[in-house]
């Protein structure tokens, strides 16, 4: 039976390197110690003033290519997931698809926040498995959300950071691989909570809106603590339900990475090893729809990532959205 599987990765992070101690001198007091012990960030990567978004796309997009020999005239379909587009409109992918030279792709965006990677595989997998002429598809996670950071806000100027990661879809008929399962969520009662909630028909942008800095992120309201943990849980014994596994058969948990601890407290809840979800906020800081496919190219390159590992993706962001997908290697 035709299906999707993961043929290659690739992922970009700026090359500006902002340490803990960047915050001590910007907020005047010592953050340094609390990000360190409290969510083991030490440092991340910010975009220099002349990149964007859609700059971070392409080299991720160029990096996943080449891992997989993929000529830019081989891709059906580009999906780019990101909460921070190049533009209201058009679409960030439009962009990158003439960045690149994807001369036969269509292209869309995607934004369910921090939940738009595992949101954009789904819609990708999709894609392959019902309509035979997509047989390449590339999905993009994109994070340059320093451009919305308020810089006297400490509650988010230390955690934001930039990146992004991408993975090719192609079409196989090989048995035991590709798309096993995927689950979306969304709580709406939280839209309010969390957001950048000025520049759009809602709140167009004026003299007002800048001078109160409403067109950067900001918390509004704290969101339950046990919230992600108690989801990301309820999903995985989901998708393994669906496929018929146990959660100690998953081989790597890729989870949202805003929270090290929301990910050790879903690894106890399952009773699986924390070893089985990769962390890469400690060097990259939070990177929203990037951080998932950052944490898969990390255990891709560090060899940890064998044929034939089932991998869950399970992903939670503003809105509040969920996603979840397994997928065989």
């Amino acid at each position: 039976m035709r299906n999707a599987i993961i043929h290659s990765i690739g992922a970009y992070v700026p090359e500006r390197v902002v340490p803990n101690s960047f915050f001590d001198e910007l907020l005047g007091e010592n953050v340094s110690d609390w990000l360190a012990e409290n969510v083991q960030i030490y440092e991340r990567r910010w975009c220099t003033e002349d990149q964007s978004v859609a700059d971070l796309a392409a080299e991720a997009v160029k990096s996943a290519l080449a891992d997989g020999k993929v000529k830019p005239e081989e891709v059906d379909l580009l999906i780019i997931s990101t909460d921070t587009p190049e533009y209201v409109s058009p679409s960030t992918a439009s962009k990158v698809q003439h960045m690149l030279g994807l001369i036969n792709a269509g292209t869309f965006d995607i934004n369910t926040a921090c939940a738009g990677f595992v949101t954009a595989l789904d819609t990708g997998a999709k894609y392959i498995r019902a309509d035979e002429n997509y047989k390449t598809v590339v999905v993009v996670g994109a994070y340059a959300m320093s451009k919305y950071l308020n810089m006297t806000d400490k509650k988010t100027v230390t955690l934001f950071a930039d990146g992004a990661g991408a993975v090719v879809l192609r079409a196989s008929e090989e048995e035991g691989r590709g798309y096993l399962a995927s689950q979306l969520i969304t709580k709406g009662e939280y839209y309010g909570h969390m957001g950048i909630y000025a520049g759009g028909s809602k709140q167009p942008l004026n003299q007002e809106v800048l001078d109160e800095k409403d067109h950067l992120l900001k918390f509004v309201h704290k969101f339950p603590k046990e919230l992600n943990p108690e989801m990301w849980s309820m999903m995985a014994n989901t998708l393994a339900e669906r496929i018929g596994v146990k959660p100690a058969d998953v081989d790597h948990y890729l989870l949202t990475q805003i929270n090290i601890n929301s990910i050790w407290e879903t690894m106890d809840r399952l009773g699986v090893p924390r070893e089985k979800a990769p962390t890469v906020m400690h060097h990259f800081g939070y990177t929203g729809s990037a951080c998932i496919p950052l944490a898969l190219n990390e255990i891709y390159k560090n060899g940890k990532l064998k044929r034939g590992d089932l991998l869950f993706f399970i992903g939670s962001g503003g809105g509040l959205a969920f996603a979840s997908a397994a997928f065989r290697y």
